[in-house]
C-alpha cells in the first residue's frame, strides 16, 4: 500500500468517527437577540502536535513609532512561504518593510519594502499597516515576478491617485507592486518594479490583507497565473453597507490577472471568468464579496476548494467555503448570524425569509466567550488565523484536517477539511483543539513559546505541504514535527 493511500485511509477513519456541529441555536424564534451565539465550544483532542523552532528574527522597528501598544512586537513576521521554483527556498516577510530568505535557519535579507517606498511607507498605525504579503508567480524561475502589498500615507495621499472607488476621507493607501528579479536564483533582489493596484481606505485597520496565487491550478487552467486579492472593509462596515456594494472593492475577494491590461489604469487585466463581469454598476474585479476582514485563505490542495478566515465584529470567527460570486453576508450578518448596526451587543437568529437573500455561511465558527462584566463594545481579545488544510506526506494524523487558530491568544485548532463543505449547511465542522509539545516533549501554549500573552500567530506552509506556526510577540517560527494520538 503506498503512503499516499495510508494517509487517505487514515484521514477516512478519522473522519468516519467525527460528527460535524448541529446548529445548538435551531429551534430559537428568528430574530431572537443572543448573548453567545455559538454555545459550542472547541472539544479537546487527543491529537497532540510537536513544535520545533526553526528561525528567529532580528527585531524590527515600526514606522513612524507607534502609539498603540499591540505594534510594539519584536519582529511583525506575517507569513512563512516557499519560492514556487524547485529551489526549496522560504521567504518570510515583516511588515516593518524587510522580505526574508531563510538559509539554513538564518534569515537574510532580500528585499527591503520599507527603504523602497520611503517616505510615504507606514507601518507603525493600524495592526495590518506596513509590508503585508508576498505572492511569488508560479512561473518565477523564468520571468522572475513577485508581488507584494504595503501601505502608504503622507504625501502619497495627495499626489498619489487610488484605482477603483476610494472610500471617503481616505487615510492610507493599499499598494499592489509586481517586481521583476533580474536574476531569479540570486539570494538579494535586484531588478525592476512597477504598480499594480492602488486602493483607497478610510480607516487604519482592514485594508489589503493577502494576496496570492491559486497552487491548485496549473498551465492551461482559467485560474492559472490570477492574482487574488483580499481587501476589507477599512473599518467601515459596522456603519454602512459599503462590503454590499458591487461598486467598490473593498469588503471584496478580488482576483485580478496581473499579465493583463483590460483593467481602468491598464496595469492589469480583469478575467472574463469572474462572476460580475459585465454586471452594470459593478466592478469585475470581484470574486466573492460580504466581507469585513478576510485575513487569510488558502486553496486544499487535494479538493481544491477555498477556505477563508474572517475577522468578525462582534463575536463570531469563521471559515468560509469561498465559491465564485459568495456573498458573506457582512454587514448585514456576522458569521451565521443577523447583525444590527444599532445593537452593537447582540447577534440575532436569522430571519424567517433568510434564505431569499442567497448568503453563504461559515462551515466552521467560533465565538468570543467575554469574561463576566466584560464591556460588549469592547474588544475581547479574539481573532482568527486562517491556515491549511494538512496534505503533506509526513504525518499521517494530520492529514485532511485544516489547522488554524487564534491570533490573540494563540490557542490552535483544527477541523476536519471533509466536513467543511457548503453543501453541509447549516451544520458546521467541529473544532477540535489539540495538545501542544516542544521539541524536548515538555507541553506548551503558544503563549509559552512565544514568552507573551499576546502572541499575534500567523499559519504558514511549504512546498511539501508540512506546516509552520509564527508569533510577532518574539519573531519565531516553529514547524510541526510529530502528530500523535493517546499520551505522551
Amino acid at each position: 500500500m503506498s503512503k499516499r493511500l495510508r494517509l487517505l485511509l487514515s484521514a477516512l477513519m478519522v473522519a468516519a468517527l467525527s460528527v460535524p456541529q448541529a446548529t445548538a441555536l435551531a429551534d430559537v424564534p428568528p430574530g431572537t437577540a443572543l448573548d453567545d451565539p455559538i454555545p459550542e465550544k472547541p472539544t479537546a483532542s487527543g491529537l497532540s502536535l510537536t513544535l520545533r523552532e526553526i528561525a528567529a528574527f532580528p527585531k524590527s522597528e515600526p514606522i513612524p513609532a507607534p502609539t498603540d501598544q499591540r505594534l510594539m512586537r519584536w519582529a511583525r513576521i506575517n507569513n512563512i512561504g516557499e519560492i514556487p521554483d524547485g529551489t526549496r527556498r522560504q521567504f518570510v516577510n515583516d511588515l516593518n518593510g524587510e522580505l526574508y530568505l531563510l538559509k539554513n535557519g538564518r534569515p537574510e535579507p532580500y528585499l527591503n519594502v520599507a527603504e523602497t517606498f520611503a517616505p510615504d511607507f507606514i507601518s507603525g498605525r493600524g495592526l495590518g499597516a506596513g509590508f503585508g504579503y508576498v505572492a511569488f508567480h508560479p512561473q518565477f524561475a523564468k520571468n522572475g515576478k513577485f508581488y507584494t502589498v504595503h501601505t502608504e500615507w503622507g504625501a502619497a495621499l495627495t499626489s498619489k491617485t487610488p484605482d477603483l472607488t476610494p472610500q471617503t476621507d481616505t487615510r492610507f493607501h493599499g499598494v499592489i507592486t509586481e517586481w521583476t528579479a533580474a536574476n531569479p536564483k540570486a539570494d538579494t533582489f535586484s531588478g525592476t518594479h512597477r504598480e499594480v493596484l492602488r486602493l483607497g481606505f478610510n480607516g487604519q485597520v482592514h485594508g489589503i490583507q493577502q494576496i496570492d496565487f491559486n497552487p491548485t491550478a496549473h498551465p492551461g487552467d482559467p485560474d492559472y497565473g490570477l492574482l487574488y486579492v483580499a481587501s476589507g472593509d477599512g473599518g467601515r462596515g459596522s456603519s454602512t453597507a459599503e462590503p454590499q456594494n458591487l461598486g467598490t472593492p473593498q469588503g471584496k475577494l478580488l482576483r485580478i490577472d496581473p499579465a493583463g491590461t483590460n483593467s481602468a489604469n491598464g496595469r492589469y487585466g480583469i478575467p472574463s471568468g469572474n462572476p460580475f463581469v459585465g454586471k452594470p454598476g459593478a466592478i469585475g474585479e470581484i470574486y466573492a464579496y460580504g466581507m469585513r476582514d478576510p485575513h487569510r485563505f488558502s486553496w486544499d490542495p487535494m479538493t481544491r476548494k477555498l477556505y477563508l478566515g474572517h475577522i468578525g465584529e462582534h463575536a463570531v470567527e469563521a471559515v468560509y467555503e469561498v465559491r465564485s460570486g459568495d456573498n458573506l453576508g457582512w454587514s448585514e450578518r456576522e458569521g451565521a448570524f443577523e447583525f444590527r448596526k444599532d445593537d452593537r451587543c447582540h447577534l440575532y437568529t436569522l430571519p424567517a425569509d433568510d434564505a431569499q437573500f442567497g448568503y453563504t455561511y461559515p462551515v466552521a465558527a467560533y465565538d468570543h466567550d467575554p469574561p463576566p462584566g466584560h464591556s460588549c463594545t469592547a474588544d475581547s481579545g479574539h481573532a482568527i488565523a486562517g491556515g491549511f488544510v494538512y496534505r503533506g506526506l509526513r504525518l499521517p494524523l494530520l492529514f485532511g484536517k485544516y489547522v488554524f487558530g487564534d491570533i490573540v491568544d494563540g490557542r490552535v485548532f483544527f477541523t476536519l477539511a471533509a466536513q467543511m463543505r457548503q453543501e453541509r449547511l447549516p451544520e458546521r465542522a467541529t473544532i477540535y483543539e489539540p495538545k501542544l509539545f516542544d521539541s524536548t516533549g515538555k507541553q506548551v501554549t503558544m503563549r509559552d513559546l512565544a514568552g507573551d500573552t499576546r502572541v499575534d500567530l500567523r499559519f504558514g506552509r511549504d512546498g511539501a505541504g508540512e506546516l509552520y506556526l509564527l508569533s510577532k510577540a518574539n519573531g519565531k517560527i516553529w514547524k510541526i514535527t510529530d502528530a500523535r494520538m493517546g499520551p505522551r
